[in-house]
């Protein structure tokens, strides 16, 4: 668990960072890079930090600058924009990847734990050449997509929804119904591969 002052320092960094929290927008969703503070130690960033990859091996923890926002246990990273209103959409590329979790969470959410294991994240897994939702460490299938190169993410949050999107169909493949209960961040975890984002999109006509 994240400690009460740990817990508001980590507010504090998000709420005055220079992108802030995304304000509602009538279609074009956030703008964010992942946030390398967050990035677990085997994860490394690249392309201006909107894409993350992994690395077996990892960087040594010793040669990291200390951040109590870093993930410890599990290959996760975060984004740096947080939202609190409105629709937003954005796309991932996934390469060489076989194992991958896409998301949002809660943006002070414990760095021991993993997105889709706790209350605090809601995720689409693909693992073992299968989509899943994940809640809780609660699985669901998601059927109707395979391994796409590229999918989407659009996050409703007034309406408590995040949908998976058949980017090729411009389709909504999945919704998770959510219960948000303050700011969340777009979140990613990754056991090989890379994967790239696509952010500061419109929301697709349709959607």
């Amino acid at each position: 668990m994240v400690l009460p002052f740990t817990r508001s320092l980590l507010l504090y960094h998000w709420r005055t960072k220079g992108l802030g929290i995304a304000a509602a927008e009538a279609r074009r969703g956030i703008s964010f890079k992942l946030e390398g503070k967050t990035a677990h130690s085997s994860l490394a960033l690249f392309k201006g930090d909107t894409g993350v990859k992994y690395g077996m091996v990892g960087l040594e923890p010793t040669k990291l600058a200390l951040s109590v926002e870093r993930f410890r246990e599990w290959a996760v990273v975060l984004a740096d924009t947080a939202v609190t209103s409105g629709r937003h959409y954005w796309e991932v590329t996934v390469k060489r990847s076989q194992q991958f979790r896409i998301g949002v969470a809660d943006m002070d959410m414990s760095r021991d734990s993993c997105i889709g294991v706790d209350d605090h994240s809601w995720v689409f897994t693909y693992a073992q050449r299968k989509w899943h939702t994940m809640l809780a460490n609660e699985k669901a299938p998601v059927e109707g997509i395979g391994q796409p190169e590229k999918v989407g993410l659009l996050l409703e949050y007034e309406a408590q929804k995040l949908s998976l999107v058949d980017v090729s169909q411009v389709a909504v493949v999945h919704m998770l119904q959510t219960n948000f209960r303050g700011p969340v961040v777009p979140a990613f975890a990754l056991w090989d591969g890379e994967l790239l984002t696509h952010s500061g999109l419109e929301v697709p006509k349709g959607l």
